[in-house]
Protein backbone atom coordinates (compact mmCIF):
# COMPACT_ATOMS: atom_id res chain seq x y z
CA UNK A 1 0.00 0.00 0.00
CA UNK A 2 1.44 3.33 -1.01
CA UNK A 3 1.87 5.98 1.66
CA UNK A 4 1.06 9.17 -0.22
CA UNK A 5 -0.91 11.62 1.98
CA UNK A 6 -4.07 11.41 -0.10
CA UNK A 7 -3.94 7.64 -0.19
CA UNK A 8 -3.44 7.00 3.52
CA UNK A 9 -6.00 9.63 4.50
CA UNK A 10 -8.57 8.02 2.22
CA UNK A 11 -7.60 4.57 3.49
CA UNK A 12 -7.95 5.42 7.16
CA UNK A 13 -11.33 7.07 6.52
CA UNK A 14 -12.61 4.09 4.54
CA UNK A 15 -11.32 1.53 7.03
CA UNK A 16 -12.68 3.45 9.98
CA UNK A 17 -16.10 3.81 8.36
CA UNK A 18 -16.09 0.19 7.23
CA UNK A 19 -15.12 -1.22 10.60
CA UNK A 20 -17.72 0.80 12.45
CA UNK A 21 -20.45 -0.32 10.05
CA UNK A 22 -19.66 -3.98 10.72
CA UNK A 23 -21.19 -3.92 14.17
CA UNK A 24 -23.18 -1.64 16.43
CA UNK A 25 -21.04 -2.78 19.35
CA UNK A 26 -18.33 -0.14 19.06
CA UNK A 27 -20.40 2.93 18.16
CA UNK A 28 -23.91 4.25 18.36
CA UNK A 29 -23.61 5.65 14.84
CA UNK A 30 -20.90 5.00 12.24
CA UNK A 31 -19.00 7.99 10.83
CA UNK A 32 -20.59 9.88 7.92
CA UNK A 33 -24.15 9.21 9.13
CA UNK A 34 -24.12 12.63 10.79
CA UNK A 35 -22.35 15.13 8.56
CA UNK A 36 -22.54 18.03 11.03
CA UNK A 37 -19.27 17.06 12.66
CA UNK A 38 -17.34 20.26 13.41
CA UNK A 39 -19.45 21.69 16.26
CA UNK A 40 -20.91 19.49 18.97
CA UNK A 41 -24.33 21.03 19.60
CA UNK A 42 -25.71 20.70 16.04
CA UNK A 43 -24.03 17.29 15.80
CA UNK A 44 -25.77 16.19 18.99
CA UNK A 45 -29.21 17.26 17.79
CA UNK A 46 -28.79 15.43 14.49
CA UNK A 47 -27.22 12.43 16.29
CA UNK A 48 -30.21 11.98 18.60
CA UNK A 49 -32.70 12.38 15.78
CA UNK A 50 -30.87 9.83 13.65
CA UNK A 51 -30.74 7.30 16.47
CA UNK A 52 -34.42 7.74 17.24
CA UNK A 53 -35.63 7.21 13.68
CA UNK A 54 -33.12 4.63 12.41
CA UNK A 55 -33.23 0.92 13.03
CA UNK A 56 -30.38 -0.96 14.67
CA UNK A 57 -28.45 -3.18 12.29
CA UNK A 58 -27.35 -6.50 13.74
CA UNK A 59 -24.68 -8.68 12.15
CA UNK A 60 -24.10 -12.28 13.08
CA UNK A 61 -20.55 -13.46 13.65
CA UNK A 62 -19.45 -16.93 12.61
CA UNK A 63 -19.46 -19.36 15.53
CA UNK A 64 -16.29 -21.06 16.73
CA UNK A 65 -16.66 -24.35 18.59
CA UNK A 66 -14.94 -25.03 21.87
CA UNK A 67 -12.28 -27.41 20.49
CA UNK A 68 -11.03 -24.66 18.16
CA UNK A 69 -11.26 -26.95 15.13
CA UNK A 70 -13.55 -24.64 13.25
CA UNK A 71 -11.92 -22.03 11.09
CA UNK A 72 -13.38 -18.73 10.02
CA UNK A 73 -13.82 -18.36 6.30
CA UNK A 74 -12.07 -15.28 5.07
CA UNK A 75 -12.96 -13.83 1.69
CA UNK A 76 -10.30 -12.43 -0.59
CA UNK A 77 -11.60 -8.90 -0.04
CA UNK A 78 -11.58 -9.40 3.74
CA UNK A 79 -8.01 -10.69 3.62
CA UNK A 80 -6.95 -7.67 1.59
CA UNK A 81 -8.64 -5.36 4.09
CA UNK A 82 -6.87 -7.06 7.00
CA UNK A 83 -3.52 -6.72 5.24
CA UNK A 84 -4.21 -3.05 4.56
CA UNK A 85 -5.08 -2.49 8.21
CA UNK A 86 -1.92 -4.24 9.36
CA UNK A 87 0.30 -2.25 7.01
CA UNK A 88 -1.41 0.99 7.90
CA UNK A 89 -1.12 0.22 11.61
CA UNK A 90 2.59 -0.49 11.30
CA UNK A 91 3.19 2.80 9.49
CA UNK A 92 1.05 4.85 11.87
CA UNK A 93 2.49 3.31 15.04
CA UNK A 94 6.02 3.74 13.74
CA UNK A 95 5.31 7.35 12.91
CA UNK A 96 3.53 7.99 16.20
CA UNK A 97 6.45 6.69 18.23
CA UNK A 98 8.90 9.02 16.56
CA UNK A 99 9.89 12.14 18.43
CA UNK A 100 7.63 15.10 17.88
CA UNK A 101 10.44 17.42 16.96
CA UNK A 102 14.20 17.28 17.39
CA UNK A 103 14.14 14.64 20.11
CA UNK A 104 11.78 16.45 22.45
CA UNK A 105 10.47 13.10 23.74
CA UNK A 106 13.87 11.67 24.55
CA UNK A 107 14.33 11.05 28.23
CA UNK A 108 10.84 12.13 29.30
CA UNK A 109 8.80 9.08 28.51
CA UNK A 110 10.10 6.87 31.30
CA UNK A 111 7.46 4.90 33.19
CA UNK A 112 9.74 3.82 36.03
CA UNK A 113 7.52 5.69 38.49
CA UNK A 114 4.63 3.33 37.68
CA UNK A 115 4.07 0.08 39.56
CA UNK A 116 2.66 -1.76 36.56
CA UNK A 117 1.73 -4.89 38.52
CA UNK A 118 -0.24 -2.89 41.08
CA UNK A 119 -1.92 -0.88 38.35
CA UNK A 120 -2.95 -4.07 36.55
CA UNK A 121 -4.22 -5.67 39.76
CA UNK A 122 -6.36 -2.61 40.42
CA UNK A 123 -7.75 -2.66 36.89
CA UNK A 124 -8.65 -6.35 37.12
CA UNK A 125 -10.55 -5.77 40.34
CA UNK A 126 -12.24 -2.56 39.21
CA UNK A 127 -13.25 -3.80 35.75
CA UNK A 128 -14.27 -7.48 35.73
CA UNK A 129 -14.00 -8.77 32.19
CA UNK A 130 -16.91 -9.61 29.94
CA UNK A 131 -20.16 -8.39 28.49
CA UNK A 132 -22.20 -9.63 31.46
CA UNK A 133 -20.16 -7.50 33.86
CA UNK A 134 -20.61 -4.48 31.59
CA UNK A 135 -24.37 -4.96 31.32
CA UNK A 136 -24.67 -5.40 35.07
CA UNK A 137 -22.75 -2.17 35.61
CA UNK A 138 -25.08 -0.37 33.21
CA UNK A 139 -28.14 -1.66 35.07
CA UNK A 140 -26.72 -0.63 38.44
CA UNK A 141 -25.82 2.84 37.18
CA UNK A 142 -29.30 3.47 35.81
CA UNK A 143 -30.94 2.13 38.95
CA UNK A 144 -28.72 3.86 41.51
CA UNK A 145 -26.71 6.77 40.16
CA UNK A 146 -28.18 8.27 37.01
CA UNK A 147 -30.72 10.30 39.01
CA UNK A 148 -27.87 12.46 40.38
CA UNK A 149 -25.58 12.36 37.37
CA UNK A 150 -25.77 15.97 36.21
CA UNK A 151 -24.38 17.25 39.52
CA UNK A 152 -22.47 14.30 40.96
CA UNK A 153 -20.55 13.55 37.75
CA UNK A 154 -18.17 16.45 38.49
CA UNK A 155 -17.23 15.30 42.01
CA UNK A 156 -14.14 13.04 41.74
CA UNK A 157 -14.44 11.64 45.27
CA UNK A 158 -17.80 10.10 44.39
CA UNK A 159 -18.26 7.00 42.25
CA UNK A 160 -21.22 8.63 40.54
CA UNK A 161 -20.32 8.08 36.90
CA UNK A 162 -21.23 4.95 34.96
CA UNK A 163 -17.67 3.51 34.98
CA UNK A 164 -18.48 2.03 31.57
CA UNK A 165 -15.81 3.77 29.50
CA UNK A 166 -13.35 0.87 29.59
CA UNK A 167 -16.06 -1.53 28.43
CA UNK A 168 -17.21 0.83 25.69
CA UNK A 169 -13.66 1.32 24.47
CA UNK A 170 -13.02 -2.36 23.80
CA UNK A 171 -16.56 -3.11 22.64
CA UNK A 172 -17.77 -5.19 25.59
CA UNK A 173 -20.97 -3.20 25.56
CA UNK A 174 -22.73 -1.29 22.84
CA UNK A 175 -23.20 2.50 23.05
CA UNK A 176 -26.54 1.90 21.33
CA UNK A 177 -27.64 -0.32 24.22
CA UNK A 178 -26.59 2.38 26.69
CA UNK A 179 -28.60 4.91 24.71
CA UNK A 180 -31.69 2.68 24.53
CA UNK A 181 -31.61 1.98 28.26
CA UNK A 182 -31.32 5.68 29.07
CA UNK A 183 -34.13 6.69 26.71
CA UNK A 184 -36.28 3.97 28.26
CA UNK A 185 -36.00 5.76 31.60
CA UNK A 186 -36.90 9.03 29.88
CA UNK A 187 -40.04 7.42 28.52
CA UNK A 188 -40.95 6.18 32.00
CA UNK A 189 -40.63 9.73 33.31
CA UNK A 190 -43.36 10.75 30.91
CA UNK A 191 -45.85 8.00 31.66
CA UNK A 192 -49.49 8.27 30.58
CA UNK A 193 -50.72 9.75 33.86
CA UNK A 194 -47.86 12.27 33.89
CA UNK A 195 -46.43 10.85 37.11
CA UNK A 196 -42.67 10.39 37.25
CA UNK A 197 -41.82 6.77 37.96
CA UNK A 198 -38.45 7.68 39.44
CA UNK A 199 -36.68 10.62 41.05
CA UNK A 200 -34.63 11.22 37.93
CA UNK A 201 -34.57 14.65 36.42
CA UNK A 202 -34.52 14.84 32.65
CA UNK A 203 -31.27 16.80 32.81
CA UNK A 204 -29.49 13.90 34.54
CA UNK A 205 -30.39 11.43 31.81
CA UNK A 206 -29.89 13.87 28.96
CA UNK A 207 -26.46 14.83 30.29
CA UNK A 208 -25.35 11.20 30.32
CA UNK A 209 -26.72 10.66 26.81
CA UNK A 210 -24.74 13.69 25.66
CA UNK A 211 -21.56 12.07 27.02
CA UNK A 212 -22.24 9.08 24.77
CA UNK A 213 -22.62 11.53 21.89
CA UNK A 214 -19.22 13.09 22.60
CA UNK A 215 -17.60 9.71 21.92
CA UNK A 216 -19.23 9.53 18.51
CA UNK A 217 -18.51 13.19 17.82
CA UNK A 218 -14.75 12.73 18.13
CA UNK A 219 -14.83 9.68 15.86
CA UNK A 220 -16.67 11.66 13.23
CA UNK A 221 -14.07 14.40 13.61
CA UNK A 222 -11.22 11.96 12.90
CA UNK A 223 -12.92 10.69 9.77
CA UNK A 224 -13.50 14.30 8.72
CA UNK A 225 -9.82 15.13 9.30
CA UNK A 226 -7.65 11.97 9.37
CA UNK A 227 -4.42 13.99 9.71
CA UNK A 228 -5.26 14.02 13.43
CA UNK A 229 -3.71 10.57 13.74
CA UNK A 230 -0.33 12.05 12.72
CA UNK A 231 0.16 14.63 15.47
CA UNK A 232 -1.71 17.32 13.55
CA UNK A 233 -3.99 19.77 15.32
CA UNK A 234 -7.46 20.38 13.97
CA UNK A 235 -6.65 24.11 14.00
CA UNK A 236 -3.17 23.87 12.54
CA UNK A 237 -2.85 27.63 12.13
CA UNK A 238 -3.39 28.07 15.89
CA UNK A 239 -1.14 25.20 16.89
CA UNK A 240 1.76 26.27 14.68
CA UNK A 241 2.06 29.75 16.15
CA UNK A 242 2.36 28.63 19.78
CA UNK A 243 5.85 28.42 21.23
CA UNK A 244 5.19 25.13 22.99
CA UNK A 245 7.51 24.23 25.84
CA UNK A 246 9.38 20.91 26.02
CA UNK A 247 10.75 21.32 29.53
CA UNK A 248 11.65 17.86 30.80
CA UNK A 249 11.56 19.01 34.42
CA UNK A 250 8.08 20.54 34.15
CA UNK A 251 6.72 17.56 32.26
CA UNK A 252 8.15 15.11 34.79
CA UNK A 253 6.69 17.12 37.67
CA UNK A 254 3.31 16.90 35.92
CA UNK A 255 3.27 13.19 35.13
CA UNK A 256 4.64 12.13 38.53
CA UNK A 257 2.21 14.35 40.45
CA UNK A 258 4.76 16.74 41.92
CA UNK A 259 3.71 20.16 40.60
CA UNK A 260 2.71 21.60 43.96
CA UNK A 261 -0.87 21.99 42.71
CA UNK A 262 -2.90 19.57 44.87
CA UNK A 263 -5.77 18.71 42.52
CA UNK A 264 -3.45 18.19 39.55
CA UNK A 265 -1.03 16.05 41.57
CA UNK A 266 -3.81 13.97 43.13
CA UNK A 267 -5.32 13.33 39.70
CA UNK A 268 -2.01 12.26 38.19
CA UNK A 269 -1.14 9.96 41.08
CA UNK A 270 -4.59 8.41 40.81
CA UNK A 271 -4.00 7.80 37.10
CA UNK A 272 -0.58 6.28 37.71
CA UNK A 273 -1.92 3.94 40.40
CA UNK A 274 -5.23 2.89 38.83
CA UNK A 275 -5.06 3.54 35.09
CA UNK A 276 -8.16 5.72 35.38
CA UNK A 277 -8.89 9.41 35.82
CA UNK A 278 -12.18 11.18 36.42
CA UNK A 279 -13.29 13.18 33.37
CA UNK A 280 -13.36 16.53 35.17
CA UNK A 281 -9.80 15.92 36.26
CA UNK A 282 -8.75 15.03 32.72
CA UNK A 283 -9.77 18.53 31.69
CA UNK A 284 -8.06 20.16 34.69
CA UNK A 285 -4.76 18.30 34.28
CA UNK A 286 -4.72 18.72 30.50
CA UNK A 287 -5.37 22.42 30.71
CA UNK A 288 -2.75 22.84 33.41
CA UNK A 289 -0.14 21.16 31.20
CA UNK A 290 -1.06 23.04 28.02
CA UNK A 291 -1.89 26.48 29.46
CA UNK A 292 -0.11 26.88 32.80
CA UNK A 293 3.03 25.07 31.63
CA UNK A 294 2.52 25.66 27.89
CA UNK A 295 3.76 22.14 27.19
CA UNK A 296 2.87 20.62 23.84
CA UNK A 297 -0.50 18.86 24.14
CA UNK A 298 0.86 15.87 22.18
CA UNK A 299 3.07 14.92 25.12
CA UNK A 300 0.10 14.76 27.48
CA UNK A 301 -2.02 12.98 24.89
CA UNK A 302 0.66 10.31 24.51
CA UNK A 303 1.09 9.88 28.26
CA UNK A 304 -2.64 9.43 28.84
CA UNK A 305 -2.82 6.78 26.13
CA UNK A 306 0.01 4.93 27.84
CA UNK A 307 -1.88 4.87 31.15
CA UNK A 308 -5.65 4.97 30.66
CA UNK A 309 -7.47 1.67 30.88
CA UNK A 310 -10.21 3.27 28.81
CA UNK A 311 -7.71 4.87 26.44
CA UNK A 312 -9.47 5.61 23.17
CA UNK A 313 -7.57 7.55 20.52
CA UNK A 314 -10.45 9.64 19.19
CA UNK A 315 -11.79 10.66 22.61
CA UNK A 316 -8.33 11.21 24.07
CA UNK A 317 -7.16 13.28 21.11
CA UNK A 318 -10.37 15.28 21.13
CA UNK A 319 -10.14 15.95 24.85
CA UNK A 320 -6.54 17.10 24.69
CA UNK A 321 -7.14 19.37 21.73
CA UNK A 322 -10.23 20.77 23.46
CA UNK A 323 -8.08 21.68 26.46
CA UNK A 324 -5.26 23.05 24.30
CA UNK A 325 -7.74 25.12 22.23
CA UNK A 326 -6.42 23.58 19.03
CA UNK A 327 -9.34 21.26 18.26
CA UNK A 328 -12.73 21.57 16.68
CA UNK A 329 -15.33 23.15 18.97
CA UNK A 330 -12.62 23.47 21.64
CA UNK A 331 -12.42 25.63 24.74
CA UNK A 332 -11.73 29.29 23.87
CA UNK A 333 -8.07 30.04 24.57
CA UNK A 334 -8.93 32.72 27.13
CA UNK A 335 -11.03 30.35 29.26
CA UNK A 336 -8.33 28.72 31.33
CA UNK A 337 -9.25 26.60 34.32
CA UNK A 338 -7.80 27.65 37.64
CA UNK A 339 -6.86 24.32 39.28
CA UNK A 340 -7.28 25.77 42.78
CA UNK A 341 -10.77 27.09 42.01
CA UNK A 342 -11.64 23.79 40.38
CA UNK A 343 -10.60 21.99 43.54
CA UNK A 344 -12.70 24.31 45.69
CA UNK A 345 -15.75 23.72 43.50
CA UNK A 346 -15.45 20.00 42.84
CA UNK A 347 -13.49 18.70 45.86
CA UNK A 348 -14.78 21.11 48.47
CA UNK A 349 -13.63 19.18 51.53
CA UNK A 350 -10.41 18.05 49.90
CA UNK A 351 -11.42 14.40 50.20
CA UNK A 352 -10.08 13.35 46.81
CA UNK A 353 -6.87 15.35 47.23
CA UNK A 354 -6.12 13.87 50.65
CA UNK A 355 -6.86 10.35 49.44
CA UNK A 356 -4.09 10.52 46.84
CA UNK A 357 -1.82 12.99 48.63
CA UNK A 358 -1.80 11.66 52.22
CA UNK A 359 1.07 14.02 53.06
CA UNK A 360 -1.50 16.85 52.89
CA UNK A 361 -4.02 15.20 55.24
CA UNK A 362 -3.48 17.78 58.01
CA UNK A 363 -3.78 20.84 55.78
CA UNK A 364 -7.26 22.45 55.86
CA UNK A 365 -9.17 22.54 52.59
CA UNK A 366 -9.27 26.33 52.77
CA UNK A 367 -5.48 26.35 52.35
CA UNK A 368 -5.39 23.57 49.75
CA UNK A 369 -7.77 25.56 47.56
CA UNK A 370 -5.75 28.79 47.71
CA UNK A 371 -2.51 29.16 45.76
CA UNK A 372 -1.37 32.13 47.86
CA UNK A 373 -1.99 30.30 51.14
CA UNK A 374 -0.26 27.15 49.88
CA UNK A 375 2.83 29.12 48.92
CA UNK A 376 2.89 30.91 52.27
CA UNK A 377 2.36 27.85 54.46
CA UNK A 378 4.75 25.58 52.55
CA UNK A 379 7.55 28.15 52.41
CA UNK A 380 10.29 28.39 55.00
CA UNK A 381 8.75 29.54 58.26
CA UNK A 382 5.29 28.49 57.14
CA UNK A 383 2.99 26.33 59.25
CA UNK A 384 3.46 23.31 56.98
CA UNK A 385 7.02 23.92 55.84
CA UNK A 386 8.10 20.53 57.20
CA UNK A 387 5.74 18.63 54.87
CA UNK A 388 7.43 16.87 51.98
CA UNK A 389 5.38 18.54 49.28
CA UNK A 390 6.60 21.07 46.69
CA UNK A 391 5.60 24.71 46.42
CA UNK A 392 3.58 25.27 43.18
CA UNK A 393 6.04 25.24 40.27
CA UNK A 394 4.18 27.98 38.42
CA UNK A 395 2.03 30.94 39.42
CA UNK A 396 -1.36 30.43 37.79
CA UNK A 397 -2.23 34.09 37.28
CA UNK A 398 1.06 34.86 35.53
CA UNK A 399 0.92 31.60 33.53
CA UNK A 400 -2.60 32.41 32.37
CA UNK A 401 -1.53 35.82 31.08
CA UNK A 402 1.42 34.27 29.23
CA UNK A 403 -0.81 31.62 27.62
CA UNK A 404 -3.34 34.22 26.46
CA UNK A 405 -0.54 36.32 25.01
CA UNK A 406 0.76 33.27 23.11
CA UNK A 407 -2.63 32.53 21.58
CA UNK A 408 -3.19 36.18 20.68
CA UNK A 409 0.00 36.45 18.66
Amino acid sequence: MKNSPNNWQKTISNLFAGMTNVSCRRKALPPMMVLTSKVFTPFYKKWRHTLDVSTMQMHEAAAINNNNNAKLKTSKSSATTIQDIEKLSENVVSDYQKTLQDGCLEGIDSLKHIDMDAQLDYARAAYPAGENAACQRLEEFIAEDIDNYDISRDVPSLHATSQLSAYLTIGSISPRLCYLQATKVLEELHSEDGYALSNCDNNDIKRWISELAWRDFYRHVIVDKPTLIRHKAYKEETDSKIHWSYSKDDFEAWYTGKTGVPLVDAAMRCLNATGFMHNRLRMVTAMFLTKDLLIDWRLGERYFMQQLIDGDFASNNGGWQWSASTGTDSAPYFRIMNPFSQAKTHDTDGEFIKTWLPELKDIPASILHSEDKMRKELAKGGKFANINYPIPIVEHKAARQLAIAEFKR
